[in-house]
């Protein structure tokens, strides 16, 4: 069961050492970076350090001048590395809705006053020393400006979701520190249930007298007499067919009688399965509809959203199921 009105988070251990901030906005700064040697760095320091040993135990000057030459490099990386993040500005934008099935993208504004290499930017999962990312995350390079950035992300249940932890860092320009930082976006993202096909309950609106016919079957009145053709649809069954058309080669088409106009469905969750799977089917079938241009309604939670048809009307609908409690 998910809430509309308390967004399901996923949990951070914020007493840790690398605690993630939070806020719409982030600038990076001194206060909100982390940086450590890399596995290149530690062996460089050990190389430093066994150079400065041999240089002393032979009184050698070359073998110090080249081991200071290398501490200098090491402490240079390392401001340099800090200097690539640093005075980079992070803003939430207006995610899109998606699929629980799929990866969804999320928009993050991105400010710099410079140009900026080799930047991995991904969500993570697991404790802050031991991170992995989502999806897999590739270098990015920032233009000095504002540009918005697609975070791809998996969720896990339908409703409004935040993805977690946002990581961005970076390795350059020399690979000897890891510099980082943690955030987590304040702004949720609508999540609708994970498309699944399977059977829903449905009744059909007709437009006789504005009855509503629950049998499913088109009223007789009229039937000797059909106006039009469209094209078939697996639901009406073999009662409709125009055979002629078929013979001709022209596919498969359905009669449009005089007295009976096309029925619009009232789908419903079927209420021999369990909720989730119900609005799975649900998501499937009104993805469907909706593709093939048809109209339909929804009866959901004791609301009734009228019969329609279009991407806002599918939006609403999926958006019903999404938030459902």
């Amino acid at each position: 069961m998910v809430s509309a009105d308390h967004p399901a988070v996923p949990k951070a251990k914020r007493n840790g050492l690398f605690r993630p901030h939070a806020g719409h906005q982030l600038r990076l700064g001194a206060r909100s970076i982390y940086i450590l040697p890399t596995g290149f760095g530690a062996l460089w320091l050990m190389a430093v350090v066994l150079l400065q040993v041999v240089g002393i135990q032979l009184q050698s000057n070359g073998t110090l001048m080249m081991s200071y030459l290398l501490l200098g490099l090491f402490l240079l990386a390392m401001h340099l590395t800090a200097f690539n993040l640093q005075g980079l500005e992070l803003s939430c934008s207006d995610p899109p809705p998606g699929f629980a099935d799929a990866p969804l993208n999320y928009p993050v504004v991105v400010r710099s006053q410079c140009h900026r290499d080799q930047l991995r930017i991904g969500f993570i999962l697991g404790s802050a020393l031991r991170q992995h990312s989502t999806t897999q995350s590739r270098d990015q390079e920032i233009q000095p400006g504002q540009s918005e950035l697609s975070i791809p992300w998996q969720p896990q249940q339908r409703g409004l979701q935040r993805p977690g932890r946002l990581r961005i860092s970076s390795s350059a320009p020399l690979g000897l520190f890891r510099c980082w930082s943690l955030w987590e976006p304040p702004t949720a993202q609508l999540v609708y249930p994970a498309r699944r096909e399977g059977p829903v309950a449905e009744t059909f609106a007709e437009a006789e007298g504005n009855r509503l016919n629950v049998s499913g079957r088109p009223s007789a009145l009229g039937h000797d007499h059909w106006v039009d053709l469209r094209p078939h649809r697996a639901e009406e069954g073999v009662s409709r067919l125009f055979w002629k058309s078929m013979a001709r080669g022209r596919g498969a088409h359905s009669k449009v009688f005089g007295g009976s106009p096309p029925s619009e469905p009232l789908l419903s969750p079927q209420p021999d399965l369990p909720k989730e799977q119900a609005l799975e089917h649900l998501s499937a079938r009104i993805w469907a509809l909706s593709a093939a241009g048809d109209s339909y309604g929804l009866i959901l939670g004791g609301t009734t959203i009228a019969p329609g048809s279009g991407s806002r009307h599918r939006d609403q609908c999926l958006a019903a199921l999404a938030l459902l409690p």
